[in-house]
């Protein structure tokens, strides 16, 4: 179905009426749905088709109006990715690329509750790789600047660490020279980021497995990995 079928969904916009700076940032993302629908274009452009099938229940009219809310606030705009693709996607703005640390740091404290999943919950791997992208923060990363492919239930994406640890970014897509490749499935590198279970257990067990390492990145990895484990533990 596409974006334009249908009976359109028109929503009254809801505000606060707070003259207050966390009142009116909840006016433009508070809304159910809107900061998962940042999180989906957080690593990287979407087709309306994506969106939709990386949100499960959210219906195409509701994301339509999330979509319209969005880019009213100059959060969200369409765009055309350049051939041999030429496919119409939406992608964050400026404005909304300012949003990453929030999904950052809502991604890091939800991994402190993240559960095993029950037998309805859905599992993605786009969720996977923001948590990844999470947990290889700077404070992980000791400064050592990288590029780390993730492949997970087939999909691919990559993290890049900048120089000094200070700028990290995550995107879906295949790294063009990656330092290190990780490869597994969505549960497990959930379970990993959210420390339920270790790293070395999941290489032990083969549910993660390395490969293109040079010489001492998989052990950066590895030291990623046990820091942040400590860390969550203190």
């Amino acid at each position: 179905m596409k974006e334009e079928d249908g009976p359109k969904m028109v929503e009254k916009k809801r505000s606060y009426g707070q003259h207050c700076t966390v009142a009116r940032a909840l006016d433009a993302v508070g809304e159910r749905w809107t900061l998962l629908l940042v999180r989906e274009l957080s690593t990287g452009p979407k087709r309306f088709k994506d969106l939709l099938g990386g949100l499960p229940g959210i219906g195409t009219n509701l994301l339509a109006g999330r979509l319209k809310a969005l880019e009213a606030e100059g959060i969200v705009r369409r765009a055309t990715l350049p051939p041999p693709a030429g496919s119409n996607v939406y992608e964050l703005t400026g404005l909304g690329g300012e949003l990453e640390p929030v999904i950052v740091a809502l991604s890091r404290w939800g991994a402190r509750l993240l559960d095993a999943p029950g037998e309805e919950d859905a599992v993605s791997a786009g969720w996977a790789a923001v948590a990844m992208r999470s947990a290889l923060g700077p404070e992980a990363s000791g400064g050592r600047p990288g590029t780390y492919g993730f492949r997970i239930d087939g999909e691919a994406f990559h993290v890049r660490v900048g120089h000094g640890g200070e700028e990290v970014e995550a995107r879906q897509d295949p790294a063009p020279d990656p330092d290190l490749i990780v490869e597994g499935d969505a549960e497990t590198f959930l379970a990993v980021a959210s420390r339920r279970l270790s790293l070395e257990e999941a290489v032990q067990s083969g549910t993660l497995r390395t490969e293109g390492e040079q010489e001492g990145d998989r052990e950066a990895f590895m030291a990623w990995c046990k820091h942040l484990i400590g860390s969550a533990a203190g």
